[in-house]
């Protein structure tokens, strides 16, 4: 099971990715980063994807889970709602994906992948992001 380093050049090696970060959604922080940043600066971007992170899974609208679902037991423990996966933002030359990581503690990570849009493959990303995801090793 790869740790930040292992899992963010894994990511790196997909086709069109222009950069990725591991980030705290609670802080804000970057855990890691590698490659290129949207606006030059990685720490900047952790905050700016953390604040769209926490929106989206903060908002009962996209939380919701079914009755009976397994993640209600989690919710109870007072861990964040699982129902939300992924956030795919798109731009003029690129896609934003960020995937939720789930976590033994307070699952408040997510892996932020920056990938062109002339050079990705949007579907080939996201289901890769999400095999790293269930297989990242936090420390």
């Amino acid at each position: 099971m790869p740790g930040i380093d292992e899992c963010l050049l894994e990511v790196m090696r997909l086709p069109g990715a222009r950069g990725a970060s591991v980030v705290d959604w609670t802080s804000g922080l970057a855990l890691g980063t590698i490659g290129e940043s949207p606006n030059g600066d990685h720490e900047a971007t952790a905050a700016e994807t953390a604040e769209v992170a926490r929106m989206t899974a903060e908002q009962p609208a996209f939380a919701h889970l079914a009755a009976g679902s397994a993640a209600a037991p989690a919710e109870a423990a007072g861990a964040p709602s699982t129902a939300v996966e992924d956030v795919i933002v798109t731009t003029h030359d690129g896609y934003h994906m960020l995937r939720f990581v789930e976590t033994a503690f307070d699952s408040s990570v997510f892996l932020h992948l920056w990938l062109s849009r002339s050079e990705g493959n949007l579907a080939l990303a996201r289901l890769r992001l999400g095999e790293l995801a269930e297989r990242l090793v936090l420390a």
